[in-house]
């Protein structure tokens, strides 16, 4: 069984016992013993156990995992500590200096600092084998996290979703509620981020949306 140790542990009991769930835990299950699968089984779900529903303040929405060794441990765009920060990040790290003048370069990539002020961290598919990028697209995940970003979708408090990339934007059609801001530009990815991520000042508008509503604003400081 999945504990959250959170309000996500309710929420989203339902989901879990869904044919399409049971049917993607089997799969898994086979993927974990027949190869290497990122991240460990026991950090799939650290988003959801790093933010719980009521503290979400800010989306960032990924695509899937990072899939080399020791980088994937359940936070979209986040590596563990000792490992360099892949381009995506580094890219995250200028804009953010850009807009902020806080400087998260050269320094670690993990960025559960973001996600204890209530960033939830979310991929839109929460696993992938080794060196295979995609590879566990269409097994069910993107089922599991539209539901997630559905029971956002209906708080009452405002929220800001950060969509970068053609994969993110197409959770728009999910996000109806007017309170909410959603901000898209192209992915951070260094084939496309001076196509509009570079100077899209995402985060200096989110704390401004945020401080606007009566919100602490996010520190982007890397911890």
């Amino acid at each position: 069984m999945v504990h959250f140790g959170n309000e996500w542990d309710v929420l989203l009991a339902e989901e879990l016992d869904k044919p399409y769930y049971q049917a993607l835990r089997r799969f898994l299950a086979v993927e974990y013993q027949s190869g290497t699968v990122y991240p460990s089984q026991y950090d799939i779900f650290n988003a959801l156990k790093y933010t719980t529903y009521s503290q979400v303040r800010v989306v960032i929405l990924g695509q899937d995992p990072y899939h080399g060794p020791n980088q994937a441990h359940g936070l979209s765009f986040s590596v563990q500590k000792g490992v360099t920060p892949p381009p995506s990040l580094v890219n995250i790290y200028k804009e953010i200096f850009a807009e902020l003048g806080i400087d998260n370069r050269g320094g670690h990539g993990e960025l559960t600092s973001w996600a204890r002020q209530g960033v939830l961290l979310l991929n839109t598919v929460l696993t992938v084998r080794a060196g295979e990028p995609c590879s566990h697209q269409g097994k069910g995940w993107e089922q599991f996290t539209d539901s997630i970003i559905r029971m956002l979708n209906v708080r009452e408090d405002p929220i800001v979703f950060l969509l970068w990339g053609a994969h993110s934007a197409k959770k728009q059609a999910l996000i109806t509620n007017p309170c909410h801001l959603i901000l898209k530009t192209t992915h951070p990815s260094p084939l496309s981020a001076n196509r509009g991520f570079m100077g899209c000042g995402h985060f200096a508008q989110t704390n401004a949306f945020l401080k606007q509503h009566g919100f602490d604003e996010i520190d982007w400081t890397v911890r």
